[in-house]
């Protein structure tokens, strides 16, 4: 079997076992590992980023030569990482399976620890395949390799990075609009974070807020693979997780406490969030049941929010929201009162509904100053229904009231759980109406409402496909100093997706970023390099980049840039090079070889992997 058929297959089985672990989640009755099942198949869900890539590369023109001078044994290599993969799949299968038919209280203790060494089995299968994997004749992107193979990022990091790159900096600043604008990571529910890993697999089943689980067994498996769990019977585990949640107030797709339950055409209820993004996928059957749904009407159960209040309150627990019985838990543990709040925002909610132009101006700039403020005002105005009737405002005539009202969506986009409402809510379209057409604050503030949504991989996909990436564009020519940092700052977490490099170069980034290289200032070359490495790794990018007569500007940045320029001018230029001996002749005629041989020797230390990798790719073509 070819390469492309080995994909497809690996593709199928991936959708295998997410359908299993599907079916594992609409069970009716307790099911001990549905944690850890959902967990397992979140991981393995990230392969499907790295087999389109694989696909996506196979699609391409190929330079025989260069392609001869970076690949000894391709079909070999291929042949490996594809049966391991197919079979750490198959297993993985199986397994949820099996755990998906367990129940604890009808099984022993020694059953319990066998399944929960499976889970550690199936990791290390995983981990073998994905090692074997031959990165970089498929070209993967270094964001998908980084993600599985755990070497840097995660959410936080990636933020954190861009900060570094951009060179920006916050000064101790709480302004959460400046912070947004300068890339900070947004404020989450008093919780990390971190991006999914497939190989460093934990799962703790502890009692906290954020995992609501029931009790079943400890597994902690360090990056070494070494299973760090006690010897502990289920009695003694059971006793660090003595709450569990009723199964009614979990969300039959995320396993998660309920926010905003939802019934949809069959009867069942879903969190609004989940259940949306499954209709959005073009699904029209109800996940639990897989009957037809004839209608996408999603009702909100009032009812039964009201009883997970009512639990919340009898057992202490912080409710999704951090809002309970008119109380918000503080960091200390304990809770303030914001009975007072709720009313006089919800007063000043009212407000934006008004008809008079004036009143909702005002309202509007009081929201929007509110919610500047604190984590306790974004989650009460969130609560008292102020997202969906500030997007609605986006589209005012009126320029200050438009200007406040996305500002005021970026301040409540910071706490975390406000960006699946800002989404459902219909947002991202009039965000880029006001990118487009909006005052030039107003087009500031909406790149960095972008840039704070598309924080989720999966709004990632959606800003890109709304029509954003080339409205940013446009920000990032003309736009003032901080307008074009805001575009940068948005441009590249959107890149991350590979599905939006395309979007990118289509709509004209490559020559955007070549005038940043270029301009006599200087002002914005670390935005555009960061931006184009990240880029680098898209066909239809490399394809631009060379046209536009790019590499003199980059040789020429390994000579006299700042370090941080000269890592990333290499990036780029490697990625250029791969299987590409036109590039590789190219670079050598243009005297890379000598600012090369120096950044092997004295650069960061990712600069001298790619200095000598280049170098050895350059060695490679000379043999030929």
């Amino acid at each position: 079997m070819d390469v492309t058929g080995e994909v497809l297959l690996v593709l199928e089985l991936v959708g295998e076992v997410t359908a299993a672990g599907i079916a594992v989640g609409g069970a009716k009755d307790g099911v001990s590992f549905r944690k850890d099942c959902t967990d397992l198949v979140r991981r393995i869900s990230l392969l499907a980023h790295l087999l389109e890539e694989i696909r996506e590369f196979r699609a391409r023109p190929v330079d025989d030569a260069a392609s001869a001078a970076t690949s000894d044994d391709v079909d070999v290599e291929s042949e490996s990482w594809s049966s391991d993969l197919v079979v750490a799949l198959r297993a993985a299968k199986r397994l949820l399976s099996l755990a998906g038919n367990f129940r604890s209280k009808s099984s022993s203790d020694g059953t319990t620890r066998r399944i929960a060494s499976l889970f550690q089995s199936v990791t290390w299968k995983l981990e073998k395949a994905l090692s074997s994997i031959p990165y970089d004749h498929f070209d993967i992107s270094e964001e998908v390799q980084e993600q599985l193979l755990n070497e840097e990022i995660d959410q936080g990091q990636l933020g954190n990075r861009l900060i570094r790159s951009l060179h920006i900096q916050n000064n101790g600043s709480i302004d959460p609009e400046a912070s947004l604008k300068m890339g900070a990571v947004p404020e989450s529910n008093g919780s990390k974070s971190h991006g999914v890993n497939i190989i460093s697999y934990k799962s703790k089943r502890l009692g906290n807020a954020s995992d609501h689980s029931e009790a079943c067994i400890v597994i902690d498996i360090d990056a070494d693979g070494q299973d760090n769990s006690p010897n502990k019977s289920l009695d003694e585990i059971k006793k660090l997780d003595p709450i569990a949640i009723p199964d009614d107030f979990l969300c039959p797709i995320s396993l998660e406490l309920m926010r905003d339950p939802v019934i949809v055409a069959t009867g069942q209820t879903y969190e609004r969030s989940f259940i949306q993004r499954w209709i959005d996928s073009g699904n029209a059957t109800c996940p639990k049941t897989q009957q037809k749904l004839e209608n996408f009407t999603l009702t909100p159960n009032y009812a039964l929010r009201s009883l997970i209040a009512q639990w919340c309150a009898k057992h202490n627990i912080e409710q999704p929201t951090g809002l309970t019985n008119g109380k918000i838990k503080k960091s200390d543990g304990s809770f303030r009162d914001v009975s007072g709040d709720i009313a006089a925002i919800r007063a000043l909610v009212r407000k934006l509904s008004s008809r008079s132009v004036e009143e909702h101006r005002t309202a509007a700039a009081e929201i929007r100053s509110l919610s500047k403020r604190s984590t306790d005002n974004r989650i009460l105005i969130a609560e008292s229904g102020g997202i969906p009737i500030l997007v609605n405002l986006l589209t005012s005539e009126d320029v200050l009231t438009q200007e406040n009202a996305v500002t005021s969506i970026l301040n409540l986009s910071i706490y975390e759980n406000n960006k699946g409402l800002i989404m459902l809510a219909g947002a991202i379209p009039s965000i880029v109406q006001v990118l487009r057409n909006g005052s030039m604050e107003a087009r500031e503030n909406a790149a960095a409402t972008l840039f704070s949504l598309s924080l989720g991989d999966e709004n990632k996909i959606i800003i890109g496909a709304s029509g954003a990436i080339p409205a940013l564009v446009v920000l990032l020519q003309d736009g003032s100093t901080r307008g074009k940092k805001d575009a940068a700052t948005a441009l590249f977490n959107l890149c991350i997706y590979q599905g939006n490099k395309g979007r990118a170069v289509r709509a004209g980034i490559i020559s955007a970023l070549l005038k940043m290289l270029t301009d006599p200032s200087n002002c914005m070359v670390d935005e555009a390099l960061t931006i184009m490495s990240v880029l680098a790794s898209h066909h239809e990018a490399k394809v631009a980049i060379v046209k536009a007569s790019t590499i003199p500007v980059l040789i020429d940045l390994l000579r006299t840039g700042l370090p941080r320029n000269k890592e990333n001018a290499a990036a780029i230029l490697l990625a250029l090079c791969k299987r590409d001996s036109d590039n590789l002749a190219c670079i050598s005629r243009l005297g890379a070889v000598i600012p090369l041989t120096e950044l092997a020797k004295s650069g960061t230390e990712r600069a001298k992997r790619k200095a000598t990798s280049l170098l050895e790719h350059l060695r490679k073509l000379q043999q030929l």
